[in-house]
Order: C-alpha cells, then sequence, then structure tokens
C-alpha cells in the first residue's frame, strides 16, 4: 500500500457533533472507525479519541485534543467538495452554514453552476460545488 493524504481535524469536545453533522450533510457519505476515550482519558470520557468519516473516495479524520490550544480553524485551508448536482450543494450548505458563516455566498460563478464557500459552526471552512455541467 503507498501513502495516503487525509485531512485531520482537531476539536477540543465536538468532534462527535461534528462528525454526525458532516455525516448527515452528503449522500454518500459513512462514518467509519470511532474510538472514544475511556474513564482513563488522555481525553474526556467519551469524546473522540479517533474517527474516520468517508465521503465519496475520500477520508477525512477526526480527533478531540485532550490538550486544548490555542488555534482553531481557518479559511486559509478548506475541505473542497465536488458534488453532482445542484441541489445536493443547496442540501450540503443549508446543513453546514447553519450556525456558521458564509465567505461566499450561494449562486452560480463562472467556474461552477452552484457554488458556495461557508465555515461551519465548528469554523472548519467548506467549499462547495456542482461538477461542471450539473444544472443549477
Amino acid at each position: 500500500m503507498g501513502a495516503t493524504l487525509a485531512p485531520f481535524l482537531m476539536f477540543e469536545g465536538q468532534a462527535g457533533e461534528a462528525l454526525e453533522l458532516y455525516a448527515g450533510a452528503f449522500e454518500d457519505a459513512e462514518v467509519g472507525d470511532v474510538r472514544r476515550y475511556g474513564d482513563e482519558g488522555p481525553g474526556a470520557a467519551g469524546t473522540i479519541e479517533h474517527a474516520v468519516l468517508r465521503v465519496g473516495e475520500r477520508e477525512v479524520r477526526l480527533i478531540d485534543s485532550p490538550v486544548e490550544h490555542a488555534f482553531g480553524f481557518t479559511p486559509a485551508v478548506s475541505l473542497f467538495v465536488d458534488l453532482d448536482s445542484a441541489e445536493e450543494v443547496d442540501a450540503a450548505f443549508e446543513k453546514l452554514s447553519a450556525g456558521g458563516q458564509v465567505l461566499m455566498p450561494l449562486d452560480a460563478y463562472p467556474f461552477s453552476p452552484r457554488f458556495a464557500w461557508i465555515a461551519d459552526r465548528f469554523g472548519v471552512s467548506w467549499q462547495l460545488s456542482a461538477t461542471p455541467g450539473a444544472t443549477a
């Protein structure tokens, strides 16, 4: 097996909630391996030690850091998701933008018939795009 590359999202107690949101935002999303911290730690019991979310053929890994950190997510790095239709973009936008921030409004653009760039309520940045040729 060769090398693999997967985004790794580090939360402070919200990874389980984020995993649930992300799994519900995309039709073909699938939750893979989920391990939770036990009573012995090092993280808070029940929080995510490691989880895998598959969207299409890609994996995103999530963790609840047992250590507080002075940094968070930034739009300088975003998860770009190509979807088959404008309807799928709209559905993902509705779920992921709730409680978050719209960085680029849901609309048609020269590079995509339906596109939006958002930061979800956890601060994770998403670019949602209908595959060129999809109906708007």
